[in-house]
C-alpha cells in the first residue's frame, strides 16, 4: 500500500495552473519522435478503427466527465434554460440578417424565410432535445454522434462546432461594433480600423475583440452569476423586441408587401438559408446538461419553450420591418433603426441599437459557456489537447476551454467581415443539424448486439436513400429553381426512404424520458431540410468550408486518429485520477 501514497499525494498537490507536456500530449504517439513516426505509418489502420468504433452513453458520461479532474456545478433550473434559449439566440441575426436578406434575396416575403428556417430549427431541437436528456453531458452533438455514428463521424462534427464558436463569436462582436456606432451616430464603420488588407479584411476591429474579453471573463467566473447578468439583459431585450413589433404595426404601410415574391421562391430560400443564422446558438442550451439540475425535465422545458417563442417574434419582427419600409429602401446594415427613421420615428433608432447590443451582448456571453463546454468535452475524448478539458476546482469552469475559443474568435473578429464570416457559418450548422438528424434514426433503429445485421442493412440502405433523395431535391433547386419534374423524382423517392424505415425496420429503443415523436418521420424531415438549406447558399460559402474541411482532416490524420486510438487502447500514461481512485479502494480494504 505503500507505494499508491506516492501517486496520490501527486495528484492532490496539483495546480490547475500548469502547462507540461503531459498535459497536451500524454498519449503514447507523441512521447518520442520514434512513437510518432511508427504512429504516422500505422495511419490506415488507426483510421479504420476509429471509422468503425463507437462510444456509449455510460463512458459519455460516466469516464470522459473524470478527464476533467474536477465537476461543473449543477446550478440551473429550465428558467434559467429558458432565459439563456433568448439570450443564445436572440441577438446579430435578427437586427442585422432581415434587413439584408430582405433587400438581397426575399423581399417582403422575408418573414417566409423565417418560418422556413424556423421549422428547420425547430426539427433540430427536437432532435438535441432526446439526446440532451438522455445524455446529460457538455459535449453536447459531439458527445451524441459519438455516442452513435461514431469517432471520426464525431471529430467531423467537433472540428465543425470548434469553426462555428470561433466564426460565431466573431460575427457577433463584429455586429456589436456597428450597433454601438449607430448608437452614438456614427456610421457602422467609422468605429473600424481602415486600412490596404485585402476587401473583407480591410476593417480592423479592436472593439469587437475588447467586447469578446469581458463576456468570456464573466463565464469563466461563474456559471450562475452569468445566468442572472443574462436574465437582466433578456428582460432589456425582450422589452425593446416588444416595443419594435407594435411600433412597427402601429406605422404599417400594406402597399409596402407589394411585390410580395419580387425575387421569386428562390430569393426566399436563399434568404432562409442565411438567416438560418439568426436561429444558431440554442444547441449551446444542449450543453448545459452537465450544469442542470434535474435534466429530464429541464432540458425540455428550456429547449422546446424558448425556441417556440422565438419563432413567432422572429417571423412577427421580421413583418413588421416589411411593412413599415419597402423592401429597396431597407438599410442593410442597421434596417430597423432606419426604418423607425423614415416613419418619424428618429428617436427610436437609439432604442433599437441599444435593444440589438443587448441581445448580441448576451449572444455572446452564452455563446461564452457554451462553446467552452464543447471545446471542454472535445479535449476529453482527446481529440485536441487534454489539457483543454480541465475545469477549475474553486469556480466550476472550464477556463482553459474558454481561452482557446476567446482568443481564436478575437483574432478573426479583428481581420473579417461579416458577409464573409456569415455564409460559411451557416453551411456548418447546417451540416451538423443534418448528422444530428441521422444520428436520432440510429440511435432508435439500431443498438450494437441486439440489431441483426439485415436490419442494420436495411436501415442503412434507407438512410442512403432519404440522404440521396435529400441531395437530389436541393441540388435541382439550385440547377433549375423555376422547374418542378426534378421534385416528382426525388420527394417521393425521399417518402419511399422514410416509409421503408418506418414500415421494414424495428425500432430497438424507446426513450426513457423524452423522445422526438412521429419517428422516423420528423428526423428525416430535419435532414431534408437542412440539406435543402445549405443547398440554397452560394459557392463561395463550400469554397471556404471545403478549404477548413481540408485543414481539419489533416490536422486529424498528423493528431487526432493517433491521439484517439491511444486512448482507445489504453496507449498512454496512466491516468493520475484513476491512480486515485485506485489507492482510495485500496485504503478501503480491511
Amino acid at each position: 500500500m505503500g507505494s499508491m501514497e506516492g501517486p496520490v499525494d501527486e495528484v492532490q498537490a496539483k495546480s490547475y495552473w500548469r502547462f507540461s507536456k503531459e498535459d497536451f500530449l500524454p498519449e503514447e504517439s507523441f512521447q518520442t519522435w520514434g512513437t510518432y513516426k511508427y504512429a504516422l505509418s500505422q495511419t490506415y489502420h488507426r483510421f479504420k478503427d476509429r471509422l468503425l468504433s463507437r462510444s456509449d452513453d455510460e463512458k459519455e458520461i460516466g469516464e470522459l466527465r473524470k478527464r476533467s479532474e474536477n465537476d461543473m456545478k449543477r446550478c440551473l433550473t429550465w428558467w434559467d434554460l429558458i432565459w439563456f434559449g433568448f439570450g443564445s439566440v436572440i441577438g446579430a441575426g435578427i437586427f442585422v440578417l432581415t434587413g439584408q436578406e430582405a433587400h438581397n434575396h426575399a423581399g417582403a416575403a422575408i418573414v417566409l424565410s423565417y418560418v422556413a428556417s424556423g421549422v428547420s430549427a425547430m426539427l433540430s431541437v427536437f432532435c438535441y432535445t432526446e439526446f440532451a436528456v438522455e445524455i446529460p453531458v457538455a459535449g453536447g452533438s459531439f458527445a451524441y454522434l459519438r455516442v452513435e455514428l461514431g469517432d471520426f463521424a464525431a471529430f467531423i462534427a467537433a472540428a465543425n462546432l470548434l469553426l462555428e464558436s470561433v466564426v460565431g463569436g466573431a460575427a457577433v462582436a463584429r455586429s456589436w461594433t456597428s450597433y454601438f456606432a449607430t448608437l452614438i451616430n456614427r456610421h457602422p464603420n467609422n468605429l473600424r480600423i481602415h486600412t490596404n488588407l485585402a476587401k473583407d479584411f480591410n476593417l480592423l476591429d479592436p472593439i469587437a475583440v475588447v467586447v469578446l474579453v469581458m463576456a468570456s471573463t464573466l463565464a469563466m467566473i461563474s456559471t450562475r452569476k452569468t445566468s442572472i447578468l443574462n436574465w437582466i439583459a433578456s428582460v432589456v431585450n425582450s422589452v425593446v423586441i416588444v416595443f419594435v413589433i407594435i411600433a412597427g404595426f402601429a406605422h404599417a404601410n400594406t402597399s409596402n408587401l407589394t411585390p410580395f415574391f419580387p425575387y421569386g421562391a428562390q430569393g426566399v430560400f436563399q434568404a432562409a438559408a442565411i438567416v438560418y443564422f439568426a436561429y444558431g446558438g440554442f444547441d449551446n442550451i444542449a450543453t448545459l446538461a452537465e450544469e442542470t439540475r434535474n435534466p429530464s425535465r429541464d432540458i425540455p422545458l428550456g429547449l422546446l419553450g424558448s425556441m417556440s417563442i422565438i419563432t413567432v417574434i422572429y417571423c412577427l419582427m421580421a413583418l413588421s420591418l416589411a411593412m413599415m419600409q419597402k423592401y429597396t429602401e431597407i438599410d442593410v446594415n442597421a434596417a430597423y433603426s432606419l426604418a423607425f427613421q423614415s416613419v418619424g420615428m428618429k428617436w427610436a433608432k437609439y432604442l433599437v441599437a441599444l435593444g440589438a447590443l443587448k441581445g448580441m451582448t448576451t449572444v455572446l456571453l452564452v455563446g461564452a459557456l457554451g462553446q467552452a463546454r464543447y471545446t471542454t468535452h472535445i479535449a476529453r475524448a482527446h481529440m485536441i489537447p487534454p489539457f483543454f478539458a480541465l475545469v477549475h476546482p474553486k469556480t466550476g469552469t472550464p477556463i482553459y476551454a474558454t481561452l482557446l475559443v476567446t482568443i481564436s474568435s478575437a483574432f478573426i473578429a479583428f481581420f473579417s467581415g461579416l458577409d464573409v464570416l456569415a455564409s460559411l457559418l451557416s453551411v456548418s450548422t447546417l451540416f451538423i443539424f443534418m448528422m444530428l438528424g441521422v444520428a436520432l434514426l440510429v440511435r432508435r433503429y439500431y443498438v450494437r448486439g441486439v440489431t441483426s445485421q439485415l436490419n442494420l442493412l436495411k436501415l442503412i440502405i434507407f438512410l442512403m436513400i432519404i440522404i440521396a433523395s435529400s441531395l437530389g431535391t436541393s441540388a435541382y433547386w439550385g440547377l433549375r429553381p423555376n422547374g418542378w419534374i426534378g421534385y416528382t423524382i426525388t420527394i417521393p423517392i425521399w417518402v419511399l426512404g422514410t416509409m421503408g424505415i418506418w414500415i421494414f425496420c424495428p425500432q430497438q429503443r424507446t426513450p426513457k424520458v423524452w423522445g422526438v415523436p412521429l419517428v422516423p418521420w420528423l428526423p428525416s424531415l430535419s435532414i431534408a431540410m437542412n440539406l435543402f438549406l445549405m443547398g440554397s447558399l452560394g459557392s463561395k460559402a463550400f469554397i471556404r468550408f471545403g478549404i477548413c474541411t481540408m485543414i481539419m482532416l489533416i490536422y486529424y490524420a498528423f493528431f487526432g486518429v493517433h491521439a484517439t486510438y491511444d486512448v482507445a487502447h489504453q496507449k498512454q500514461k496512466p491516468d493520475p485520477m484513476n491512480v486515485m481512485d485506485q489507492a482510495n479502494t485500496v485504503k478501503a480494504e480491511p
